[in-house]
């Protein structure tokens, strides 16, 4: 094997292996790498004895790997994004614990470090966050909009696909070669060929770009399906608020992502063709890369705290038994958002070397951000007051985020004014700003709701009480962890940094390490919530479909819900339109006539695409050609080649549809109300007792 790139496997040689670290150096670094890469390599021999040894293959690919149905689509963009937060929440620790290692150089390289910061990053923004988000949005768009499907139904298993494949290669990168140590962001210089010649740059590269194309295709697919495809009488003023989060963040996505694209493919160019986009010589300009990829960053944090916004909205109004105050002021402050967000990247770099004016305008408009999300802030708790409130899970969760985020979103208020920004600059302020906005404002809505609606994916409810635990767990943990770097970081102690020597950031080192093995606490106990609700599940059905007294359709109907969705497409003549129709007594009429439904058909072009990007990817990153030549060839003939598929759809006939809905409205009539106290009881199949009326 050679090292330069003319051979057959073009920079790919026997020291990419983190082994050959270990034999060549052992000490407590190259065991930590050795660890993580092992962790991956016994992963994947688990999955695949496990699938082979109960014959899973078949089920697996025939329902789930081929499906274009948006609900399994969704359900799997969430299980991907919980086996990425298990390695971000692990990494993180690692990186707490260095450095609470004391003063010193601890028990890493200052490289491996590196990597940690820039792994970590990566995985909790691109690989966590965002197909969490889209995997809420695949399940319940649809659904609520009184839709069969998404728009582009076969798009939207491709979109998959690639954000699986990209994801990936951060897996591989622990096995073979290394990540990037240039931070999430991929600054250059140090992302340049000059600097890292490395392959780590390039994993980011490519993993960002493959992702990118999957992420905005799923934005051009969830705003087409909220243009298009709501059911009669849905206006946009009755679409439920999360609805309205969602085609926000999905115009955000739109118009976001390139950006990002053309400036990781510029980067691209830097590095392969030795072009001088972002170097000092030759006409090049690192702040160009500053600029496109911040206009992308900071729409990117609304992308994903808009959704979340939505989420809460959902949850306190169905948990305090109140319809949403303030419908109006709160849509148009999720516009306001969506609109100003793309008027802040610059507040990313104010210590730049941009002029006074410059400064002041981005640190007004960031400021001016903080009113929509006040009125918000205001609206959710107007929703609460004086409402008949349940302390269930989600609401947990939603009561931990008006706490905590309003600490997140004051630190950015000061963070906004530039001559603060500059005493706290590359501190650890930003990190606790940062992660004190995305953990209660993005991870803890999208933990809330998949409690939420998890009795409508799978019928069932999941363990009240571990909910709890974990609600509680996170909270602590997050708290211990990310709050007291906002005083070492006014103390002064940079971030990035993989040792330290002033004596007096030890002890809130300490605290710190401390809250992340309580995060890492809170990540367990979601996997053994998980593992005992399905164990005692006979005793959690819900399949009437209602068991919160919801407000919105995908509640109308079973749990979990047909692959066609709705029996009869609804007509709505109310915002709460399934609320109100539980109000008037006819919230599960019986249909005068059934029709045929059209469902997409399975395709394996989805699977087929994440299968050949990611070795496209990977030919890329170590330089054999040949082999992204042929995989690109594979990945035309194969897009070609679906485009030839005449059959689509299949078709369920009516009498299977009058059937199937029959039986269920059968099983509501024959089911007893359950009183909203008495939720998490057995008695509850879901069909819950209104009480909407009751307190409005």
């Amino acid at each position: 094997m050679t090292t330069n790139g003319s051979g057959f496997f073009g920079r790919l040689n026997w020291d990419a292996f983190p082994i050959t670290g270990l034999i060549q150096n052992p000490n407590t670094n190259e065991i930590v790498a050795n660890t993580a890469a092992a962790i991956v390599i016994v992963g994947v021999i688990v999955v695949v004895g496990s699938l082979t040894w109960f014959r899973l293959w078949g089920p697996l690919w025939r329902d789930w790997l081929t499906s274009a149905d948006h609900k399994k689509i969704g359900i799997m963009y969430i299980v991907f994004a919980i086996v990425m937060l298990a390695r971000g929440v692990l990494e993180g620790v690692v990186m707490r614990a260095q450095q609470a290692a004391g003063p010193g150089d601890g028990f890493l390289e200052a490289e491996h470090f590196a990597e940690l910061f820039s792994t970590h990053g990566t995985i909790m923004i691109f690989f966590v966050a965002v197909p969490f988000v889209f995997g809420l949005a695949n399940f319940l768009i649809p659904l609520m909009i009184g839709a069969r499907d998404v728009a582009f139904p076969v798009m939207n298993q491709i979109s998959l696909g690639l954000t699986v494949s990209a994801g990936m290669m951060l897996m591989v990168s622990l096995v073979v070669g290394e990540f990037s140590t240039g931070g999430w962001t991929a600054y250059p210089p140090y992302t340049g060929a000059a600097f890292n010649p490395g392959v780590g740059p390039d994993y980011w590269i490519w993993a960002i770009v493959v992702s990118g194309v999957g992420t905005t295709l799923t934005g051009i697919n969830f705003a087409v399906t909220i243009y298009k495809l709501r059911a009669p009488g849905m206006k946009f003023m009755r679409l439920p608020m999360y609805c309205w989060t969602i085609i926000c963040s999905s115009i955000l996505i739109v118009f976001a992502m390139p950006p990002l694209g053309v400036a990781a493919l510029m980067l691209a160019a830097d590095r392969y063709l030795d072009f001088h986009f972002f170097t000092n010589d030759l006409g090049g300009n690192m702040m160009n890369y500053a600029n496109m990829f911040w206009l992308f960053g900071h729409p990117e944090v609304y992308l994903l705290v808009l959704p979340a916004y939505g989420i809460y909205s959902e949850v306190f109004a169905t948990f305090s038994a109140k319809r949403l105050y303030g419908y109006n002021s709160l849509v148009i402050a999720t516009m306001s958002i969506a609109v100003l967000s793309f008027t802040v990247w610059l507040h990313h770099f104010f210590t730049m070397g941009q002029s006074a004016l410059i400064n002041a305008v981005f640190g007004i408009a960031t400021m001016l951000i903080a009113i929509p999300t006040g009125v918000k802030v205001y609206d959710w708790m107007a929703t609460l007051f004086r409402g008949r409130i349940r302390f269930s899970v989600p609401m947990l969760y939603g009561l931990s985020f008006l706490m905590l985020f309003v600490i997140g979103g004051l630190s950015g208020v000061i963070l906004a004014n530039p001559t603060v920004d500059y005493q706290v600059h590359n501190t650890l302020f930003l990190v606790a700003h940062f992660h004190n906005v995305l953990l209660p404002g993005v991870l803890f809505g999208l933990l809330a709701g998949y409690n939420y609606w998890f009795p409508k994916a799978f019928g069932f409810r999941l363990n009240e009480f571990l909910g709890r635990v974990s609600v509680a767990l996170w909270t602590v943990g997050f708290m211990l962890t990310f709050l007291p770097l906002y005083f070492v970081g006014l103390m002064g102690m940079p971030r990035r940094s993989f040792s330290w020597e002033d004596p007096s950031f030890h002890p809130y080192m300490i605290v710190a390490v401390v809250g992340a093995l309580i995060i890492l606490a809170a990540l367990l106990s979601v996997i053994v919530q998980l593992w005992v609700s399905i164990r005692d599940r006979e005793k959690a059905r819900v399949p009437v479909g209602d068991p919160w007294d919801a407000h919105t359709l995908e509640w109308s109907i079973p749990a979990p819900p047909p692959s066609y969705n709705f029996a009869i497409i609804p007509h709505v003549t109310d915002r709460d339109d399934f609320a109100a129709a539980k109000e008037r007594g006819n919230a599960y009429p019986l249909p005068d006539a059934y029709e045929d439904i059209s469902v997409p058909l399975n395709t394996g072009i989805g699977f087929s695409l994440c299968v050949l990007s990611g070795v496209w990817m990977f030919a890329l990153v170590w330089w054999i050609w040949w082999l992204a030549a042929l995989m690109t060839i594979f990945m035309l003939a194969t897009f070609i080649a679906w485009t030839f598929k005449a059959e689509t759809e299949r078709v369920i006939p009516a009498d299977d549809v009058r059937k199937q809905h029959e039986a269920w409205l059968d099983l509501v009539h024959n089911s007893t109300p359950v009183d909203r106290d008495h939720e998490t009881a057995p008695e509850n199949r879901g069909l819950a007792r209104p009480d909407l009326e009751a307190v409005t």
